[in-house]
């Protein structure tokens, strides 16, 4: 068995040995290398390949191969041509290198002519290309696409394109047509000033522009010094972005910006952490700098075009034959395989230094990714992927962005901005007095206090960012004006202040200069008037909403029905009733008719009714006047009293354009008279119209101006400012009042520069100190209890819907003249009624008087005592008796015989 198994390896050996002998590829294969005096690291990058593919045992196992490598001067493409001519003599199976331009069109045609197949590892912006030409350099167009997909990705709307040569432009076509699909996208072009490499004054003017979006498109040794001088003009700022159109743009040193926070992007093409790098730099460790770098992206090209053809041969070895055959520039005889081999080249698919190559049908490289570098302290770091498909895609999600932005916040201390202005921004109140050199070592927040100082402080700890105050100069919130921004606006669009916070509202042209964070404050525009000084109150107002004369008329009507129901009960015979002793009482008494009047016209009832038809048709007709009276009464009292509490001749913005007796005005420069301006609705803009026409100016100076006026001309004036602040200022300013609602809808918000990278962290600042009330508490803090804040409502401003003492005083003198009416009758009363008694006992009627009194208020006294009606009943009877006896005759006796009987037994 041994030696049947010996003897089986050795035939199989023998049949290896034979096939290997055969082979379809020359054993030494010839690759001509043509690199002119200043590409040196091509050439040494196109050896190193060389080395690598026949140390490589997987590819052209059967084969060798060779590199002549021809050397001509930088300028002179003619002798490039004929050092070329001079190497491919012997023959040669591709030719590659020549990065210059001009040398690069003679070899594409001599390769175009001898059929053989010319690997280009530099971009050439083409749309056909030539018959033997490969190129596995990106296409222009698509990296031009992919900075094109950045910048729309990015949503930028300016930008300075600074190229250093036409070239740099042909390979930004797709950039420079975007404006025609991505609207609102404004391209300058500068190009970097020829034979000098002092680009500051143009730098200058790209700063006095305010721009802060720059494509830079030059040669790599040049960014480096562009860097540096932008930072010498500090061009370099946190709101500046770089894109850097070199694919090498991660081998920049940074080191001298590691505190900078400036956005320095750009796309590279080779991967450092891809497992064809990793082997190698194994197997060449990498000892270049800048462009000596063996990552090099021209390097690397060279490297992965030798790899490319390699991989074609050996796919061609395996199918079919080539041989090659000496050529000559002179004869023109084109090589027999060239055709052959360019087919294999076309179909490779090779993973390289550079990512995957493959070529489409023209054989252009395509499908190729690109990675997006941005700058992160002094290193540049991977943060998206671009593909031709898809576009740029990024890897960080929204909240790891809005992390890297807070980093760079903690260690950045922002300059704030802002100016004086009640409640936001205000100078402390010191008791007692500082003395000014002891202001001048105080801190801003030593000195200052508001609302925008608590905010910022709380804002500060809830993003964690440092910060220092400073006063815009001329105090101007910022207005277009002649072309050019004033005030905060202007500091921030030149990166003087990190922060603007006042009560700046946020209107579309300011967003055009400057960033907003989400809005910290709703508000509009209100109108600001003052109040009408009310008149002295009446202690009789209770009886105005109806007029005297209805006074009156009511009054003659109670009287006349009171009269008429009188009488006719006094008519009407079924109105009497038999008392039982042969006469007829009637219940309807002058007395009784009054009180049965006014108990119906007060809604009280009485216990008193009409019993026939005639009375009856009187009450009910009293009754109907009566329900009817106090109804309207009870309307116009309530009309009466809201009228009353808007006693002013105007309440809106449409009633002020009626009129031409009230003027009113705006502050000239604001977002509010810009709101009048721009306004479309009818009523806003006869307001503006009448502003602007009217003669003295109804515009001030400022809100202050604008208040002082108002309560200078005492309702003959109005001024249109922000109802926040008028919230503010009557609650101090008693005399002020604000007409009708809101005029508009807007916010106040925190301005940035434009394009900050802190816009969307102190965004959500502000939202989570909005969420948390910490906002509210502040306003309240500064609206309602600082400074001054209330003392409208203690002085009784908050009740204004609450009738006063004095209008009511007429009401309470009527119930009290009543009680004391009422008690002086039953003075009466009791006089008259007790004096009859007095008299006909001869007991003092102050005596009785004060008996009933301390009978009236002794609380053990209980309910029930002598009827007094009843011993004047007996009193009386007695003193008849005696006066009938002593005048009586025999006859009169006789005839009342009976009663002197009956009170003779009675004195039994």
């Amino acid at each position: 068995m041994m030696t049947v198994s010996l003897r089986m390896l050795l035939i199989a050996w023998g049949t290896i040995t034979c096939l290997q002998s055969v082979s379809s590829l020359p054993e030494v294969i010839k690759l001509a290398g043509l690199f002119d005096t200043n590409s040196a690291s091509q050439e040494a990058s196109f050896l190193r390949a060389v080395d690598a593919v026949n140390d490589d045992r997987t590819i052209l196992t059967k084969s060798l191969v060779s590199a002549d490598v021809g050397r001509y001067p930088a300028d002179d493409s003619f002798k490039a041509s004929k050092k070329l001519c001079e190497i491919i003599q012997p023959g040669v199976s591709a030719v590659f290198g020549p990065t210059t331009e001009a040398a690069c069109h003679h070899v594409q045609a001599l390769s175009d002519t001898l059929h053989v197949p010319f690997m280009q590892s530099k971009y050439a912006y083409i749309f056909k290309r030539a018959d033997f030409s490969i190129s596995v350099h990106p296409h222009p167009s698509l990296l031009s696409k992919a900075f094109a997909d950045f910048v729309r990705k990015s949503n930028w709307r300016s930008l300075i394109v600074l190229y250093e040569t036409e070239d740099g432009l042909v390979k930004l076509q797709e950039l420079l047509k975007l404006p025609k699909t991505f609207h609102g996208l404004k391209i300058t072009l500068r190009q970097l000033t020829p034979d000098t490499l002092d680009y500051r004054p143009l730098l200058k003017e790209i700063k006095k522009s305010e721009e802060t979006r720059i494509v830079l498109d030059c040669d790599y040794d040049k960014i480096a010094l562009i860097l540096a001088q932008a930072d010498e003009l500090s061009l370099l700022t946190d709101y500046h972005n770089y894109l850097v159109t070199s694919l090498d743009v991660d081998k920049i040193n940074l080191d001298a910006y590691v505190h900078h926070n400036v956005n320095i992007t750009g796309f590279r093409l080779i991967d450092p952490d891809s497992s064809a790098v990793h082997q190698y730099l194994k197997k060449f460790p990498n000892a270049g700098e800048g462009k000596e770098n063996y990552l090099f992206t021209e390097n690397a090209l060279v490297h992965d075009a030798v790899r490319v053809y390699a991989k074609a041969l050996n796919d061609l070895d395996s199918l079919q034959e080539m041989e090659i055959q000496p050529l000559s520039c002179d004869a023109g005889a084109a090589w027999e395989d060239g055709e052959k081999v360019l087919g294999y080249i076309k179909e490779v698919e090779y993973v390289g230094l550079s990512g995957e190559i493959k070529f489409d049908s023209e054989g252009f490289r395509t499908k190729f990714p690109l990675d997006l570098m941005e700058k992160v302290r002094n290193r540049l770091k991977k943060t998206a992927v671009w593909t031709e498909a898809g576009g740029v895609n990024y890897t960080l999600t929204a909240t790891e962005m809005i992390g890297q932005a807070v980093m760079k916040l903690q260690n950045k201390t922002l300059r704030i901005t802002t100016t004086g202005n009640d409640p936001y921004v205000m100078k402390k109140i010191f008791d007692p007095p500082v003395s000014p050199e002891a202001l001048q070592r105080m801190s801003f927040e030593e000195k200052y206090e508001g609302f925008c100082v608590d905010l910022i402080k709380e804002l500060s700890k809830e993003v964690k960012f440092k910060y220092k105050f400073y006063l815009v100069e001329g105090g101007g919130y910022g207005s277009f004006k002649n072309g050019r921004w004033t005030g905060m606006i202007a500091d921030l669009r030149a990166q003087k202040a990190d922060l603007a916070v006042i009560d700046m509202s946020i209107t579309s042209i300011r967003q055009t200069a400057v960033d907003f964070t989400m809005p910290y404050m709703s508000t509009g525009v209100g109108i600001l008037y003052k109040k009408k000084i009310p008149p002295p109150p009446n202690p009789f107002s209770f009886l105005q909403p109806l007029s005297i004369e209805v006074w009156i008329y009511t009054t003659t009507a109670y009287l006349g029905v009171s009269i008429v129901l009188f009488l006719l009960a006094r008519i009407s015979p079924y109105e009497w009733e038999d008392d039982g002793e042969g006469s007829a009482t009637n219940q309807w008494t002058i007395s009784n008719a009054l009180w049965f009047g006014i108990g119906s016209f007060l809604c009280q009832g009485c216990d008193i009714l009409p019993k026939t038809i005639s009375t009856r048709t009187v009450a009910i007709m009293w009754w109907f006047f009566t329900l009817i009276m106090m109804s309207s009464y009870t309307a116009n009292l309530a009309a009466f009293l809201t009228a009353s509490k808007m006693s002013s001749p105007v309440n809106s913005a449409e009633d002020l354009s009626k009129q031409t007796k009230i003027k009113f005005g705006t502050y000239c420069c604001g977002s509010t008279n810009s709101f009048f301006r721009g306004s479309t609705i009818p009523t806003y803009q006869k307001l503006n119209a009448f502003m602007e026409s009217a003669k003295p100016s109804v515009y001030t100076s400022g809100n202050s101006a604008g208040i002082d006026r108002v309560r200078k001309e005492d309702g003959l004036y109005a001024f249109f400012m922000e109802a926040a602040a008028i919230e503010y200022h009557i609650e101090r300013k008693c005399d002020l009042k604000q007409l009708g609602g809101l005029l508009d809808s807007k916010g106040y918000g925190i301005a940035l520069p434009k394009d900050s990278p802190y816009t969307q962290a102190i965004s959500q600042g502000v939202i989570r100190l909005i969420e948390k009330g910490v906002v509210t508490r502040l306003k309240k803090k500064w609206w309602e209890e600082q400074r001054g804040g209330g003392s409208c409502k203690s002085l009784g401003g908050g009740g204004g819907d609450q009738m006063s003492v004095a209008a009511l005083a007429g009401l309470y003198m009527m119930l009290i003249g009543g009680m004391v009416i009422a008690t002086m009758i039953a003075i009466c009363e009791f006089t008259w009624r007790k004096r009859k008694l007095a008299v006909d006992e001869n007991t003092s009627v102050w005596l009785e008087m004060w008996e009933e009194l301390k009978f009236a208020i002794n609380p053990f006294a209980g309910d029930t005592k002598a009827n007094p009606m009843a011993c004047d009943s007996q009193s009386a009877s007695r003193a008849s008796s005696k006066a009938m006896l002593s005048k009586s005759t025999a006859e009169s006796l006789h005839k009342y015989g009976q009663i002197g009987d009956e009170l003779s037994l009675t004195k039994v």
